[in-house]
Parts: structure tokens; C-alpha cells; sequence
């Protein structure tokens, strides 16, 4: 008998030869921290205290590249067989649900998540057997009024779909993309269906610009009768509609085909009553979608990630169906990627390293963490249960069919779920669903999930499984990785923390992984105080490196040396990070870790101490008409608040005033004697200037409104000259 596997698993090539660059690298940490620990200066005004704490920021960053360590050490990836998946399974696949939240139909335009959700609708798969879920916590009518145009574009646009087995299969990003116009056998049925997407959007657009819904529209469908005046975002009745029900035999699509079950659900939302945020949203739609279609697997998504491959639910299913390794996986992680990042990622969001290398390290230890979106869950798990080995999954659940008349009861039987007050004196939150109070939720869950004896799945096909709208504009990157900080740096801090949390339960080297993103935050003090102290002491003619012509400069310069290489050759391998981009990567490495990591830090240190309470800030996923020409452009957009903007300033200022007295010294005492006793100094202050070069010219040369403004440069540059006044006396 032939192997029955629906997946392999391949392990990366040349670890070897990273391992044993790993240990050099190790062993020149260890010679670093032997030498602070035995050159200590005398007193004070030599140095002491600012070696005392450069020694503790080097001790830190040695902690952290260790930890890094497990992400790297052994990388695996995944391949999947849907031949054989289809050969065995495939009159009896199980039923899928998918889930897609919204919250603010302003910050997150309807039309955007129209596109998305019509690309899940689109799926190559039984339509049947799939449930989309679209949760809107802002209750907006707006967002109603456009699910509902959305359900009746998919009677067009599904079979569409599938006659030409389009790719992508969301309208906006194929009616975008250069293939919408190539083949001319479709091209005139190509042109009638953009044409209809083009109305649809337009009547959406002309809504949501209008703030209501007019009153000849409403007597489309029962459900606009749900919305009162009274109704606000933060307080409105549960309201669960099904636009379409995929159980009753006359919902097909304009072919005859049948349709897949579609349904808009509003939690309810009252002031007095926490709702938990994201993680409130997706544990309503758990309850809801039970009564509806409870399918065994359960997919989400963010309203702006759409499916770029309309195989993704056959991939992931080619790991739960698995005879032998199936039963023990809770979900399988597909990578966050972006379809609007430029050639040279200026604001260094793609996540390419994290996708195509530190994911593959958590996958060889265990599993990826959940991160929030493209994830294919098991709702038996997500749900709470702990995995044994005798545990067998019921692949048939949710196929019971309900009749089509009792499709309002079973309306109101799902809004008793999602109530403000259901989930009172229970576990939802806690130990059912994903986990409250922090700020990762994802995260946090898939951790609880593992350490309850299941494992995790990471498959990043070579076709993108989902694509989305990453940021793009600085203040947007500063407040996405803020909250990433802040909500990983609560789990490090807490009973959660993967050291106490997820001892004896999963292996000590994906206890470590976690803690790559969990101490991102911690880095931000270190980080200031590397990128400061040793440029002041260049002021002061204090030198806090070893000398050229001293044996221990070699450890010093091979550590950074061998580092950048390796993270540049690193970033080039990935294919998708250039040069230039891995140079930006560098700039927004530095500005996250002084600026959102910092701010998280902070932020987190007050929750705990009781100060300040968790907040949630949607992300915008437009910018203005002036800031998206600058990004596309590649071209900062200096629109963060004012001390982001200072902070950043002032470390570029600060190093560049640095550097002008460390060349004026060396015009005056020699160059050989100043670059053998402050070299290390010098290129690490020049490092700073050099990777700050796009901050000088906000400064300086640019005039357009994305600039820097001169209010605050000239406060930082007074706070600069201050500094150095007083660093000097």
C-alpha cells in the first residue's frame, strides 16, 4: 500500500553551516561580556557608570540573540498533496465556516470588505459545505446595506469565478491586476462583470458618503427593519441576519448553481458592559455560527486580508485529515502578507524574515503562534477541549439541514448568543474562545491551545494563501507594532509568560520562540540607551570600546560585523526584501524600538501597576489622497504625534552633532589617535547618522506636507544643544 499522507515535511538546507556561524557569533558575545565585566573604569569620571550600563544593554541584547536562537536553529516546511486529498475525501469534506470581522465603516470602508468577503464566498470548494460569517461591531447599517449588495454580486461573480478558475478571486485586486484584460476568449463577459462590480461599489460609496440608507432601498430586505434611530456603535440589540441560506434549495447563483450561506451578525453592544474587542466579536461568532452551520473548521480573517488562492481551505485540510498526524493539530497558520507594499518597503512592514524564516523555526518545535488572521482552526479546540490521544473528530457536523422556514427563529436563537450578558458567570473568555484582557489575543489563545496538548501547522504556499493592507504611513506602523508590543510584553509579564505558563507542556525551545515577540517591547530601553550614551561620551572624550590596536576590538567588530551580514544575506534570501529595503528595515528597526516599543513598555508597566486600562485602537486601512502619492513614492510621511516625532529627531540630531565633534577632534589631534581610541564610537554614531539620512531630509529639504514640522525640530534641536551642554559639564 502506497503512502497515505496528505503532507510532507522537508527540513531547510544548510543549518549546519548557520550553526556553526551561530557559535562564533557566541563566542564572541561571551569575549564581550568577559571584557566589560574585567575592564571596568576606576572611577566615575572615566566612564564607570556609563560602561556599568552599556555592560547591562549588551548582557540584554546577548539574552535576546539567544533567544532568537530557537527560531533559526532548525527551520521546516510544509507540502501538501490535494490530489490525494480529493482522490479520498472529497464527497464527504467537512464543513467549513469562515469568519471575517469589522468594526468601523469609516476606518475600514465597506467596499473593502465586500471585496474580501466575496473572495471567501469564491472558494474552490462544495458551496454547500461553506458558511461566511461577517461580524460588524459597529452595527452600522452602512455595512449592512453593503453585505447585502455583496450577496447579490455573488450570484454573478461566483460562477464567474469558477468558470475561468480566476486568480485572485477578490473583485478589487483582480479587476486591478494586469490578468483581468489578457485573456480575450473572457475578455467581453470580463468587461459586463466589471462593470456590475464598479455599480455596486458606486452605490456603496454613494451610501456610505450619505450616512444613511434610503427608505426605497430598506424594502429590499427584512433586515434593514432591525436598524432604529436610537441605534448608536457602542449601543444597539444583537442582530443576526441571514442574507444568504445556503440549506435552501432556491439559493443559487445566476447559473443554477447553489450558493453558499452568507450571514451578518451585530453583538450586542452596551456601555455598561465590556465587550472585549476583537476577541469578544469572534467568541459571538463561535456561538453564532453553531446553530447556523457548525462546520468542524473554522476560518478567520481580518475585513481587509482576502483569499489569494482559492485552494487555501483544501491546503489546510490536507493537515487535519491527515490519518496519521491530523488528529493532533488545532490550526493551521497561514503567513500575514501585503499587497500594497512598495519595492523597497519603506516603513519595513512586509514581514518577510518573520514569514519565510522565524515561523519555520516555531513549526520545528511544536507549532506558529495564532496570529489573528489566515488561520484554519478546529472548533472543537478553539472551543476549549484538551487533546488526547484517543480523541476522534466528527467530520459530519453541521451538515444537518434546517428548513428554510424557520429561518427568523433560528435568526433569534443565534441573537440569545450574542447578547451582552451570555457570556456572565461562564468560561467564554477565560477557557472557551479566545482569551480576554490582553491586548494579542491570537496570540495568547494559540499559546493556551498548545499548552493544552495540541500542536499548530505553519504552510506558506508558494501562491499567497491571503493578502492585505499593511501600513503606510508611519503613525499607522508606529500604532500597529505599539499594540503588537504592548499586548506581547502583557503575556512575558503575566501568569502566561511561556517560561511558568509553558513549562512541562511545550518543548523549552518554543518556550523561547514566543519570547521573540514577547520581549520586543523590552528591547526599547536597551536600544535608547546604546543609541545615546556612547555618542555623549564621545563628547566628553570617554571612550567606552576597546582599541583598535587592542586583541579585544576583533570580538567587538566581528559581532557587529557578522550580524548585519548575515541579516542582510538573510533578508536578500527571502527574495522579497532588496538592498535598499533591508536598509529601511534597519531605520524602522531602530525608530519601532525608540518609539511604539518604548511606548508600549511604558504603557504595560502602568496597566500593571493599575494606572491606565487596555484600550483598542482600530487601524485605518486608507490613508489621504497627498500621503498615499508620498508612498507609493517611497517617501517617509512624517505624521506621527509630535513627541514620536521629537524622539526620532532627537536621536538623529544628537548622533549627527556627535559625529561633527568627534571629525573636529580628529582634524585636531590626528586622525590615527582619534580612530584608535574611539573607532567603535565613531562607526556606531555613524551608523546612527547614516540610517537617518530620510529623517535629515524631513528636516531640511522637504516642503510638502508630509515633512517634518519646524515647531518641533526646532524644540528637539534645543533639547539637543541642552544635552550636550550638559553632558560636556
Amino acid at each position: 500500500m502506497g503512502d497515505t499522507s496528505l503532507f510532507a515535511t522537508e527540513h531547510a538546507r544548510g543549518r549546519a553551516a548557520y550553526r556553526l556561524y551561530a557559535c562564533t557569533i557566541l563566542a564572541g558575545i561571551c569575549l564581550i561580556l568577559y571584557y566589560r565585566a574585567t575592564h571596568i573604569p576606576a572611577t566615575w569620571r572615566e566612564g564607570r557608570g556609563e560602561w556599568i550600563g552599556l555592560s547591562l544593554a549588551e548582557l540584554w541584547h546577548a539574552f535576546y540573540w539567544v533567544i532568537t536562537q530557537s527560531a533559526r536553529w532548525k527551520l521546516v516546511y510544509r507540502r501538501t498533496f490535494k490530489d490525494k486529498l480529493s482522490q479520498r475525501f472529497e464527497g464527504r469534506l467537512p464543513n467549513v465556516d469562515i469568519f471575517v470581522c469589522t468594526a468601523d465603516p469609516y476606518a475600514e470602508p465597506p467596499n473593502l470588505v465586500v471585496s474580501t468577503v466575496l473572495s471567501l464566498m469564491a472558494y474552490n470548494y462544495p458551496p454547500e459545505k461553506l458558511s461566511v460569517y461577517l461580524s460588524d461591531d459597529g452595527g452600522s447599517i452602512l455595512t449592512f446595506y453593503a453585505m447585502w449588495e455583496a450577496s447579490q454580486f455573488a450570484k454573478h461573480w461566483i460562477p464567474f469565478c469558477k468558470r475561468y478558475k480566476l486568480e485572485p478571486r477578490a473583485p478589487a485586486a483582480y479587476f486591478s491586476s494586469s490578468d483581468s484584460s489578457s485573456d480575450m476568449s473572457r475578455h467581453e463577459e470580463c468587461s459586463s462583470m466589471k462593470i456590475l462590480y464598479e455599480e455596486m461599489t458606486s452605490r456603496v460609496d454613494a451610501i456610505v458618503k450619505s450616512g444613511k440608507v434610503p427608505e426605497e432601498l430598506k424594502a429590499n430586505h427584512k433586515g434593514f427593519s432591525q436598524w432604529q434611530s436610537e441605534m448608536t456603535s457602542k449601543k444597539h440589540p444583537p442582530i443576526v441576519q441571514i442574507l444568504i441560506d445556503g440549506k435552501d434549495p432556491n439559493a443559487l447563483d445566476n447559473v443554477g448553481n447553489a450558493l453558499p450561506t452568507f450571514v451578518y451578525m451585530a453583538r450586542e453592544k452596551n456601555p455598561e458592559y465590556h465587550h472585549n474587542f476583537k476577541a469578544g466579536a469572534m467568541n459571538s461568532l463561535l456561538r453564532v455560527s453553531s446553530v447556523i452551520s457548525n462546520g468542524p473548521i473554522i476560518l478567520n480573517v481580518d475585513c481587509d486580508m482576502y483569499s489569494n488562492n482559492s485552494d487555501s481551505i483544501r491546503d489546510a485540510l490536507c493537515f487535519f485529515l491527515d490519518e496519521e498526524k491530523g488528529c493532533d493539530i488545532a490550526f493551521v497558520q497561514y503567513p500575514q502578507n501585503y499587497n500594497n507594499m512598495t519595492k523597497n518597503d519603506t516603513y519595513g512592514n512586509s514581514l518577510s524574515v518573520m514569514n519565510e524564516v522565524d515561523l519555520c523555526g516555531f513549526d520545528s518545535w511544536g507549532g506558529p503562534p495564532y496570529i489573528g488572521t489566515g488561520c484554519f482552526h478546529r472548533r472543537e479546540s478553539l472551543c476549549g477541549m484538551k487533546h488526547t490521544k484517543d480523541y476522534k473528530e466528527d467530520w459530519n457536523r453541521g451538515s444537518e439541514r434546517n428548513p428554510p422556514d424557520d429561518i427568523r427563529k433560528l435568526e433569534e436563537k443565534a441573537e440569545s448568543l450574542a447578547t451582552c450578558t451570555y457570556e456572565l458567570n461562564t468560561l467564554w473568555g477565560h477557557e472557551v474562545g479566545l482569551k480576554y484582557g490582553i491586548a494579542v489575543e491570537d496570540v495568547m489563545t494559540g499559546l493556551m491551545i498548545q499548552c493544552r496538548g495540541w500542536k499548530s501547522i505553519y504552510y506558506n504556499p508558494p501562491q499567497k494563501g491571503f493578502l492585505g493592507v499593511g501600513p503606510t504611513t508611519l503613525a499607522q506602523t508606529i500604532l500597529q507594532h505599539k499594540r503588537w508590543g504592548e499586548g506581547n510584553l502583557q503575556i512575558f509579564l503575566s501568569k502566561y509568560c511561556t517560561f511558568i505558563y509553558g513549562h512541562g507542556k511545550i518543548k523549552l525551545a518554543l518556550q523561547m520562540a514566543y519570547c521573540i515577540n514577547t520581549l520586543w517591547a523590552a528591547n526599547s530601553v536597551p536600544t535608547l540607551y546604546y543609541v545615546i550614551v556612547p555618542s555623549l561620551s564621545l563628547l566628553r572624550g570617554i571612550s567606552l570600546f576597546p582599541k583598535m590596536t587592542s586583541p579585544w576590538f576583533i570580538p567587538f567588530s566581528y559581532v557587529m560585523v557578522g550580524k548585519q551580514t548575515y541579516s542582510l544575506i538573510e533578508a536578500l534570501l527571502t527574495r522579497e526584501i532588496t538592498v535598499h529595503g533591508w536598509w529601511n528595515l534597519q531605520r524602522m528597526w531602530l525608530i519601532k524600538r525608540l518609539t511604539s516599543y518604548l511606548y508600549a513598555t511604558l504603557a504595560t508597566l502602568l496597566k500593571n501597576l493599575g494606572v491606565s486600562k487596555m484600550g483598542f485602537i482600530i487601524s485605518a486601512k486608507i490613508s489621504g489622497e497627498d500621503a498615499s502619492k508620498r508612498y507609493e513614492q517611497e517617501i517617509m510621511e512624517f505624521d506621527a504625534s509630535s513627541l514620536t516625532l521629537a524622539i526620532i529627531e532627537f536621536v538623529a540630531l544628537l548622533n549627527l552633532a556627535c559625529l561633527v565633534c568627534a571629525t573636529s577632534r580628529a582634524v585636531m589631534m590626528g586622525w590615527a589617535i582619534v580612530l584608535d581610541m574611539y573607532f567603535l564610537q565613531i562607526l556606531l554614531c555613524g551608523l546612527v547618522v547614516a540610517i537617518n539620512v530620510a529623517i535629515y531630509e524631513g528636516l531640511l529639504l522637504r516642503k510638502d506636507k508630509g515633512s517634518i514640522p519646524w515647531s518641533v525640530t526646532l524644540t528637539t534641536l534645543g533639547f539637543v544643544m541642552l544635552v550636550s551642554l550638559v553632558s560636556i559639564v
